[in-house]
């Protein structure tokens, strides 16, 4: 039987009703997913769902989307189940936003049967793209390698979306030959113009190690926008070449690009690194102007360079007044108990620790970090102990090899070293270097040959490469004159193709970063330096009344032996004014020659001299130093 046509007229007439009303209730859900009210745009859906009318393909992206972004991988399952219902299974955007959605949920085995039980999935570009991104994401390299090669190998086109997700499964320097292959890839395809896969290119050669080509490929760019300066200047930062970053810096502003939260965040980490005081003070200015003083990341990275750079007073200031207490977060915390602990002050480290406690925010194993180890360069040994055991009975925290390490050298630093060995043999987790090397550092300081040899016996199973633990027992043998065991070492080190990393210490001066290096005579003023010096030492051996000071003096002239901090305390000296403090950074841990040096030179010129080693800050002043010889 036909259907009357006026009945035709009416279904059609349904039809687009209940269509009108799907639309609105998309509209309404892209909305709600485009302004991030992921919860607000599911709670739509289901009231979708309960009005009784039907969603169509245009629905489902917005719904996967906010499962994705919420990480509720049970209701996007069930929205799954959804698709299949409504016969949405094979639109295209529906499966990449399923197969992405699987992936941000780390489901990704269940991703790739979508893409596979769909015979359309393996001739859309976008499906591909989806996963491959997918992968990179859970860092599955060689999946996304092979799904690559799959779908070259089908003549699937390639396009910038695709480099986008593959280009960041290269993470570390074993990817750099895939990456540099992909980077070729790109040339051959015309995707190299594109400034998002450039930027994209650039970021992946930092990561990977390849700072110089990075920077050669960074430099070739014929547009660079913003994200472009802040990749190269985060590769700098990341891998550690602090006084790039601040050149690269400057170029950027003398060609008027203006930086970002990114930008500063990087600036200032590196501004931290150097002790470059004054470019901190500028960023904080540049921060102020540029109305990103409410920005935490900033607010945070201001607190650790200024610690960092000695000035613990501007770092407590800004922790006390520039945050509200609701907004001081973990990494604010942590900032300043591990800027206190690096200055010596331990007490006021464990009183914010407790603080912190009461406030009611959880510490996490960062946090324990930074008090363990202000507790252990502050000598409050029950107290370090205490808050180690409280890790894991009071907030089920299970102890790190880098808590372990901390609690190694609160125990060796108070002597205690048999107790440091049998902490490391009961151990839950498999001690690396640092833990060894703890000990190794406890055996120098209480001169236990024996222990020293067994601690470096196994640091070298783990770090073989590691110069500073060479050094650290040579130093052993040699406070034992013991001269075999030296010759024992210094054989090793050559067999090993090793050489010592060169001491240097810098400071800053008129905004510029002054460097130096063991025996230094390159520098401008390098015979006033010497000059100084030799005539601070006279002082000192008239005051000590020292034969071996002898020994010293003949080093002076020609500048063997001469180590960096006392060339930089010079400069200072040299440079400043009568009563400024002087603040140097040294990259190795001071020796006690330097010490007692700088000890008697702060009463000499009656000034307070900061010296930040490796491991802390020491504030000498009237002939005393803050880490109370201990350190």
């Amino acid at each position: 039987m036909r259907s009357h046509p006026l009945f035709g007229n009416a279904n059609k007439w349904l039809d687009l009703q209940n269509q009108a009303r799907t639309s609105s209730w998309n509209a309404r859900l892209r909305e709600l997913a485009r302004h991030r009210h992921f919860q607000e745009a599911l709670n739509l859906y289901c009231q979708m769902l309960a009005s009784g009318d039907s969603p169509n393909a245009f629905t489902f992206p917005f719904a996967f989307k906010s499962c994705a972004s919420m990480s509720l991988p049970l209701a996007g399952t069930q929205l799954h189940g959804h698709v299949i219902k409504t016969g949405c299974e094979l639109e295209p955007f529906v499966q990449t936003s399923l197969i992405s959605m699987y992936c941000k949920c780390s489901i990704v085995d269940s991703a790739r049967k979508v893409f596979d039980e769909n015979p359309h999935s393996r001739s859309l570009t976008v499906c591909y793209n989806a996963l491959i991104a997918g992968y990179s994401l859970n860092s599955r390299f060689s999946d996304a390698v092979l799904l690559f090669r799959k779908m070259r190998k089908e003549g699937v086109s390639v396009n910038a979306v695709t480099m986008l997700g593959l280009i960041p499964v290269c993470t570390g320097p074993i990817h750099l030959g895939f990456g540099t292959c992909l980077h070729g890839c790109g040339v051959r395809l015309g995707l190299d113009g594109d400034l998002s896969v450039g930027n994209c290119l650039l970021t992946m050669y930092v990561r990977c190690g390849s700072v110089d080509f990075g920077r050669k490929f960074f430099d070739g760019m014929p547009k660079k926008g913003l994200i472009t300066w802040n990749a190269m200047i985060s590769g700098y930062a990341q891998n550690g070449l602090a006084g790039q970053v601040l050149d690269l810096y400057r170029k950027m502003e003398f060609m008027g690009i203006v930086p970002d939260p990114v930008t500063l965040v990087s600036v200032l980490s590196s501004c931290a690194h150097l002790g470059a005081h004054t470019v901190g003070r500028e960023v904080e200015q540049q921060i102020i102007l540029s109305g990103f003083c409410l920005n935490p990341f900033l607010k945070n990275a201001l607190i650790n360079m200024y610690a960092r750079c000695g000035n613990l007073v501007r770092a407590r200031s800004i922790f006390d007044f520039d945050f509200g207490e609701a907004e001081k977060n973990i990494i604010s915390w942590t900032a300043i108990i591990g800027g206190y602990g690096m200055h010596g002050e331990g007490e006021v480290a464990v009183q914010l620790f407790d603080e912190m406690i009461s406030a009611g925010e959880m510490p996490d194993g960062a946090a324990f970090v930074s008090v363990l180890s202000a507790c252990s360069h502050a000598g409050l040994t029950e107290k370090g102990l205490y808050y180690f055991t409280a890790m894991e009975r009071d907030y089920g925290l299970q102890p790190g090899p880098e808590h372990y390490s901390c609690v190694v050298d609160l125990l060796g630093r108070a002597g205690r070293l048999e107790e440091a060995r049998k902490l490391i043999g009961s151990m839950t987790v498999e001690p690396d270097g640092a833990v060894w090397g703890a000990l190794l550092g406890a055996c120098k300081i209480h001169r236990n040959v024996e222990l020293a040899e067994l601690a470096f016996e196994k640091v070298m199973e783990l770090e073989p490469t590691n110069i500073g633990y060479y050094v650290l027992l040579s130093n052993i043998y040699s406070d034992a004159e013991n001269m075999e065991g030296m010759m024992r070492v210094r054989l090793m080190m050559r067999d090993r193709k090793l050489k010592k990393e060169p001491g240097y210490s810098s400071v800053e001066y008129q905004g510029r970063i002054h460097l130096f290096l063991v025996g230094d005579r390159t520098h401008p003023q390098a015979q006033e330096i010497y000059r100084t010096l030799a005539g601070l030492e006279d002082i000192i051996n008239r005051r000590r009344n020292d034969k071996d000071q002898e020994r010293r003096n003949e080093e002076l002239p020609t500048g063997i032996g001469v180590h960096s901090e006392k060339l930089a305390i010079a400069f200072g000296l040299i440079n400043t004014r009568p009563g400024t403090e002087i603040t140097v950074i040294k990259n190795l841990r001071v020796c006690g020659d330097c010490h007692l040096f700088l000890k008697f030179v702060s009463e000499i010129v009656d000034r307070q001299l900061v010296v930040r080693d490796a491991t802390r800050f020491h504030h000498f002043k009237n002939g005393a130093c803050s880490c109370k010889d201990y350190w």
